[in-house]
């Protein structure tokens, strides 16, 4: 008798111990704390510094922009973001480095368009990496341009009048490299338009308008943030803006859409943060998150516009619909671009 009921004790025990080791059910309020509302396990980012490459040179617009962002997701993430200037190749420096980075969240980077785009398309570039071979996650502003002239050009009191006169007359225009959003904006006109613009091209903002106040060229076709003082002080008269509404900083000068019915996806230049394909959705989230906090903030928006920058937070499949609108855009002036 004694031996049954020791037998019969092991055979609980056992039992017992086996039910203890069995896992608990996935609706388990210990396991369910630990994971999203999907059922999936919460990804524990970020717990060390992201880095931010900027494709261009500190203290220009995109690099300027940048460093605001990343004050203000430092905040919100918890972590350092530190942003990196590489320079070259028309930003595809920086963006060889970005699409072959880990795709772990800790390296982003500022993708400008048009010029991400021309980069591939331009074939003497040979280069294999497209749209497709980043992780777009969302737009983070936009640089519209203008048309500006000297305020004595007396032929051009309105864009009407340059225009009407550039149907008939070759007229020379700023451009900083060919397949820049200036010169691929000027191009669009050519095309659709009929205008005779002639191109000199520049290395920068700076020189474009130095170029124009002394005389050497007839129109300056730019982006607002590089030439808002010269507008401001009056040594530029600007005509008209790009995009689909009047620039706040610039209230009085009409759209080109209202006064000649121009409109284009590529008359401004965009700038995006992106990262390698391949990083975790729950961290995609999680940026658009921060990036969409930071930037309906009144107090990065009045900071933004004082760099002449645009908030734009388009994200998900409308920015990437966006980028390939550009890219459509672009392809069809691959002619005129010798390519």
């Amino acid at each position: 008798m004694k031996k049954t009921f020791v037998a019969f004790a092991i055979i609980v025990l056992t039992l017992g111990a086996l039910i203890g080791c069995t896992p608990r059910s996935s609706n388990d309020s210990t396991d369910a704390a630990g994971k999203g509302a999907a059922g999936t396990q919460q990804i524990d980012w970020p717990n060390k510094p992201i880095k931010l490459i900027v494709p261009f040179a500190a203290s220009g617009g995109t690099d300027l922009g940048a460093r605001l962002l990343a004050s203000y997701l430092e905040k919100d993430l918890g972590v350092p973001v530190v942003v990196e200037n590489k320079v070259g190749a028309a930003g595809w420096v920086a963006y060889a480095d970005l699409v072959n980075a880990k795709p772990d969240g800790y390296t982003l980077g500022v993708i400008v368009n048009p010029a991400l785009i021309t980069g591939y398309i331009n074939p003497s570039a040979n280069r294999k990496e497209n749209l497709d071979s980043f992780e777009h996650i969302i737009n983070h502003g936009v640089d519209e341009g203008l048309i500006a002239v000297r305020p004595d050009d007396k032929r051009f009191a309105t864009i009407n009048d340059l225009i009407e006169y550039a149907k008939n007359n070759e007229i020379s225009v700023t451009s900083n490299g060919i397949g820049s959003s200036n010169h691929l904006i000027a191009l669009s006109m050519n095309k659709e338009l009929g205008t005779k613009f002639r191109f000199v091209q520049f290395g920068g903002t700076g020189e474009a308008i130095a170029s124009v106040l002394g005389g050497h060229v007839d129109v300056l076709i730019g982006e607002i943030g590089g030439a808002i003082d010269q507008v401001h002080s009056g040594q530029l008269k600007a005509l008209s803006v790009f995009g689909p509404e009047r620039n706040p900083k610039l209230p009085d000068v009409p759209t080109m859409k209202e006064k000649v019915g121009f409109e284009n996806s590529i008359t401004y230049a965009s700038r995006g943060i992106a990262g390698p394909k391949g990083i975790d959705p729950q961290i995609i989230a999680k940026l658009q998150s921060a990036i969409e906090k930071a930037e309906t903030n009144p107090e990065f928006i009045n900071k933004a516009s004082e760099l002449g920058m645009k908030v734009d937070l388009t994200k998900g499949d409308a920015y990437i619909q966006l980028l390939k609108k550009q890219e459509a855009a672009i392809m069809e002036l691959k002619t005129m671009l010798g390519w």
